[in-house]
């Protein structure tokens, strides 16, 4: 009698591609976000590795260090919620969204 070979694994299940948490698109590149910047955490005594952080699109992410000090950040927009309140933030999203994950998006601050 032959025997059975258990079942293959290969090839690999495909992965569902990376989102950015701030526009939700598939983007192949993201990038760590600490949602209370290094600078601000070390003051307050966390150690970094403590700190939250989300993964980002780079476009997203340019944009938040273009529009909030480390200061505002740490205090007022330490969440993905309380980013996506923020009207520069929508507006930015609506317009990102429309853009295919691949073209490169400028961000000016």
């Amino acid at each position: 009698m032959a025997r059975r070979l258990p079942p293959s694994d290969w090839p690999p299940a495909p992965q569902p591609a990376p989102r950015c948490a701030l526009c939700e698109r598939e983007t192949p590149v993201l990038t760590e976000h600490h949602l209370i910047p290094r600078s601000q955490g070390r003051r307050r005594g966390t150690p970094i590795h403590a700190l939250p952080t989300v993964l980002l699109c780079p476009a997203c992410h340019k944009f938040l260090h273009k529009t909030f000090s480390n200061a505002e950040l740490a205090t007022t927009y330490a969440s993905v919620d309380a980013l996506r309140q923020h009207e520069a933030v929508q507006n930015f999203l609506n317009w990102l969204r429309k853009q295919p994950p691949s073209k490169g998006v400028r961000v000016r601050g």
